[in-house]
């Protein structure tokens, strides 16, 4: 998840700071005497939309890298990483796609696939899903990394951030021009956009910006659905996946409770926080792979 969480800000971070540059450089205001140049505003909004995106798509594996202190295992020190780098090499040959870097950070259960292309991913996991889970489970999930980096989730997730972006920074500043225009701007004076214009713009890209958010959390869990079912097809069979998902729960698989709390590549919350989740409920996630056992 934290892969993710990660991108999504660095993107947003990248992407507000560009508008409010452009926009202080007066690339993004629009001529008030012949209305919105709706053209000229679509380029703009699709340079800063995918601008923050690509950004962080490109960034991502060093950026991960730094924030875990992940170490990449280069001549393995010990038989657990020379198994770690046996089994990604194996399930990313079934997979079809490069040997990606394989590392280890000191953390709780947890791991994460990263990386702007596919055949130069990075995956890593942390010491305590080694010391938490058996081989079996281990593989599971590293089979569910593999996936991801299989499936193209993280350029998928940028150009659907991209797209989101370009229609917060679009539709930010068209509210931003009818609000200023019609209840803020004095028409015989201002020639330029006035202050309602500018703090309007702000308000509506923090506002879309959370509207988007869902559009790309609701992304982000479906992905997760289709990286369980990749670790099965990986490993011939959904049990270990559903192992793995039932020892981050914390209980066995048959007794799931009606929410668990979520660690690495788990998620699930309940209420409104659901919508912005990344990652859908284990349970939720253990039906689907029960499914696809049946």
């Amino acid at each position: 998840m934290k892969r993710v969480v990660l991108f999504i800000l660095t993107n947003l971070a990248v992407m507000l700071v560009l508008s409010i540059v452009l926009t202080v450089l007066g690339v993004g205001r629009q001529p008030y005497g012949g209305g919105l140049d709706l053209g000229s505003l679509m380029t703009f909004s699709l340079v800063v939309g995918f601008t923050g995106a690509i950004f962080s798509l490109l960034i991502s594996k060093p950026m991960a890298k730094w924030s875990t202190g992940a170490r990449v295992i280069g001549q393995p020190a010990s038989p657990t990483e020379q198994w770690l780098l046996a089994t990604v090499g194996a399930l990313a040959g079934r997979a079809g796609i490069a040997m990606p870097e394989v590392a280890i950070y000191e953390g709780e259960p947890n791991a994460f696939a990263t990386g702007a292309f596919k055949n130069a991913a990075l995956v890593a996991v942390s010491t305590g899903l080694l010391q938490s889970m058996n081989r079996d489970e281990v593989e599971a999930v590293l089979g569910h990394e593999i996936a991801h980096v299989a499936n193209g989730d993280m350029v998928t997730l940028t150009l659907i951030q991209g797209v989101v972006n370009t229609f917060v920074v679009f539709l930010a500043r068209v509210v931003g021009f009818f609000v200023d225009k019609v209840l803020l701007r004095n028409n015989g004076e201002q020639r330029g956009p006035g202050i309602g214009y500018s703090i309007t713009v702000m308000v509506c890209e923090v506002l879309f910006g959370i509207l988007a958010s869902l559009i790309v959390a609701w992304f982000s869990r479906q992905r997760e659905f289709r990286a369980d079912a990749g670790s099965a097809k990986y490993l011939g069979s959904p049990v270990p996946m559903m192992h793995a998902l039932a020892r981050l729960g914390g209980v066995a698989p048959g007794a799931l409770p009606q929410s668990m709390a979520a660690l690495g590549i788990a998620g699930g919350q309940g209420g409104w926080a659901a919508l912005f989740a990344t990652h859908p409920p284990l349970e939720e996630r253990i039906a689907a792979l029960r499914g696809v056992q049946s």
